[in-house]
């Protein structure tokens, strides 16, 4: 059995990056003789109630999905490297049809807007912890204020728009909901650490990756959703699976951290849940000390449709390669929550 590393990440986003050293690491495997198997993260146009295919993967959750799927196709000797492969153009693909694109997103009927599903879900959040709305747009306002403190360390935060801070629905402001809008592309190549060689930079090691779901997607399993309690478990899987106390680590400031922001009862289920946070009190002190993302979140460094978890994986590659941290955690949200999973990379001594 081989433990399995990433080593080639790369993204392009608007037309800025470059997948070139993706491609480059993953000829040179292929001149090696190397077994190679390659994963899909579906495109919206793939719709969301069609079969998948094999190879292929869908919904927010489906990044860490295909992580865990290379992963253990490394460890049992079924393959020398996987190369894990989005790509979204949604905004040159439907420049002229964005009727096409919002209907394709529409995935819970005509009558519930994803923001409007997303409404249904924090209500049920909100009865379960014992907070008014007031206190939730409080909330929901700081995660915001985070967001944007990381993006602007990166050097890459654009104000939004002052119409962006109006209110979306009763709970949200479109602020406060991710847009993925944009074209990207984005690669991760993994490989068995004898394969480390062809990578142009130091390896990052997969440490544990932990995946659940509820019963069901949808307005009809809101109750169960809300609880988290299948984020819960992912959460405890990949964390005893990577021998780490990351909740100590996180909050000394030696590791890293992204959390799926596409609207804000996502990340505050997860800090819960995970129990970075130890209850509902302790989540605004948090987040004024401690960032909880690494790309400035789905708010402000966007990723198209099933691509998020994919984009703060290259992000949490990149950074853990500077020295900034020694680990990091990736959360995956699919659908309304019913799929959750969670994946933690190490480097340097922690390999």
């Amino acid at each position: 059995m081989s433990d399995s590393v990433i080593i080639a990440a790369a993204r392009v986003v608007d037309g800025q990056g470059s997948l070139a050293d993706v491609d480059a690491s993953w000829d040179a495997l292929r001149r090696r003789g190397a077994r190679l198997v390659g994963l899909t993260i579906d495109p919206l146009e793939a719709g969301w109630d069609t079969p998948v295919e094999p190879g292929h993967f869908r919904s927010g959750c489906a990044p860490i999905e295909a992580l865990a799927r290379a992963d253990a196709l490394i460890r049992d000797g079924a393959a020398d490297a996987v190369l894990i492969r989005g790509e979204d153009l949604l905004r040159s693909r439907y420049a002229n049809d964005k009727a096409q694109r919002q209907r394709l997103m529409t995935i819970y009927g005509p009558d519930c807007s994803i923001p409007e599903a997303y409404t249904r879900l924090a209500h049920a959040f909100m009865r379960r912890h014992c907070i008014d709305a007031a206190r939730f747009k409080a909330l929901a306002a700081a995660l915001f204020d985070n967001y944007a403190r990381t993006a602007q360390h990166a050097g890459a935060f654009t104000p939004p728009r002052r119409e962006s801070f109006e209110p979306a629905t009763e709970l949200f402001r479109l602020v406060d909901c991710a847009n993925p809008v944009v074209d990207f592309s984005g690669a991760v190549i993994v490989a068995g650490a004898d394969a480390a060689s062809a990578s142009p930079s130091a390896p990052v090691a997969i440490r544990g990756v932990g995946l659940a779901q509820s019963s069901g997607d949808g307005p009809a399993h809101l109750e169960e959703i809300a609880r988290y309690d299948h984020l819960a478990k992912a959460w405890s899987a990949a964390t005893a699976a990577a021998g780490i106390d990351f909740a100590r680590e996180f909050h000394a400031g030696r590791a890293l951290l992204e959390a799926y922001t596409c609207f804000p009862v996502v990340p505050m289920g997860f800090l819960l849940a995970s129990g970075l946070a130890r209850d509902f009190d302790a989540i605004e002190p948090l987040l004024a000390k401690h960032e909880i993302t690494v790309t400035g979140g789905m708010n402000l460094a966007r990723a198209a449709w099933n691509n998020p978890a994919l984009n703060a994986l290259i992000a949490l590659c990149e950074q853990l390669q500077t020295g900034r941290a020694t680990c990091g955690a990736v959360h995956g949200n699919g659908g309304l929550g019913y799929r959750q999973g969670v994946a933690i990379l190490a480097t340097g001594g922690l390999i």
